[in-house]
């Protein structure tokens, strides 16, 4: 299950970054609950290096390596062997998939808040706390419709407008570059984030930004929904968050790309919209504006900045 659930999330079949970090976290556990090793630093070694591969697999999504570095935590604390070890791991991983979905809830509830009766929304991608928001206020007897959009290259607006259409949800399916042609008929953009950083600035499905720029011009709200462990503990240090870029065979078939030496495909996933294009950010802890980004990762993920200078994991277990 481990390596399937590498491949699986690093070809995108797996997507949505709440849905890629507890993915991986029920591989690690899974992998841990089957894996034979006759000591605790043997165990822990074999651990590190499964932990290792998962995180390689999507270099942008930081939900991906904060929920590894959250469950792999608890092999820190000193366990008399390797059963034991096993059994605090499987409850940490336990409480961090049962958390991740509660919080989607939690940001669903406060999200809808901010969804007035009545209100067009346009959204990007496909965001399970973002469609979260949108249904839960459905669910509230609000009148509300949406534009969502395409999605290029990987269509990911396909899955967005099956699971509208399924909570009932008046819906208008648009490429994406026609986002600001209807920006002036919207009342709010609501996106997820694959990373919020230490300014608030948002890092999410390539084309947001453009999205957020045209929502500025219309004077249009712009909301985001992200769980905390989406936020990027590292970004207080300076550091950059690498945007992925993906294979050109994604935009044009290969004999196409052959015929065409001289042109260079680009494909990146992501891109960035300032913090200064944000009017709210939505999470389980409550709805903060960007420029208080800083307080979650200090408050809620504070524990584990500390960890981002060394290895996954470190233990106090001696053998």
């Amino acid at each position: 299950m481990l390596a399937d659930t590498a491949e699986k999330i690093k070809r995108m079949e797996i997507r949505g970054a709440g849905r890629i970090a507890r993915a991986a976290v029920n591989a690690l556990e899974e992998y841990s609950s089957t894996l034979s090793a006759r000591t605790l630093p043997e165990y822990l070694e074999k651990m590190n290096d499964a932990a290792s591969l998962l995180a390689a697999t999507r270099p942008t999504a930081v939900s991906l390596p904060n929920a590894i570095r959250s469950v792999m935590s608890a092999l820190r604390l000193s366990y008399n062997g390797v059963e034991e070890a096993k059994a605090g791991f499987r409850e940490r991983c336990q409480s961090f998939v049962t958390g991740s979905e509660q919080a989607v809830q939690r940001i669903a509830e406060i999200g809808s808040r901010h969804i007035r009766d009545g209100d067009v929304l346009l959204t990007h991608c496909n965001s399970e706390a973002a469609l979260a928001c949108i249904i839960e206020a459905k669910k509230a007897g609000k009148e509300i419709s949406v534009f969502a959009t395409e999605v290029r290259p990987r269509n990911q607006g396909h899955l967005t407008i099956k699971t509208l259409d399924r909570a009932g949800i008046p819906t208008s399916f648009i490429v994406d570059s026609a986002a600001r042609y209807f920006m002036n008929e919207v009342d709010l953009v609501i996106v997820g984030a694959d990373a919020v950083t230490v300014n608030g600035a948002v890092v999410n499905k390539i084309g947001t930004s453009q999205i957020a720029l045209a929502a500025s011009e219309a004077r249009t709200r712009v909301m985001v929904a992200a769980e905390t462990y989406k936020f990027a503990p590292k970004t207080i240090l300076g550091e950059y968050i690498e945007i992925e870029e993906r294979d050109p065979e994604e935009i044009l078939p290969p004999a196409m790309i052959a015929d065409l030496p001289n042109v260079r495909i680009r494909n990146p996933v992501f891109d960035v919209t300032p913090a200064h294009y944000v009017d709210l950010i939505v999470t389980e802890a409550g709805a903060i504006p960007p420029q208080m980004a800083y307080i979650i990762i200090r408050d809620i993920l504070g524990w584990e900045i500390g960890e981002y200078s060394g290895a996954l994991f470190s233990s106090n277990n001696e053998g």
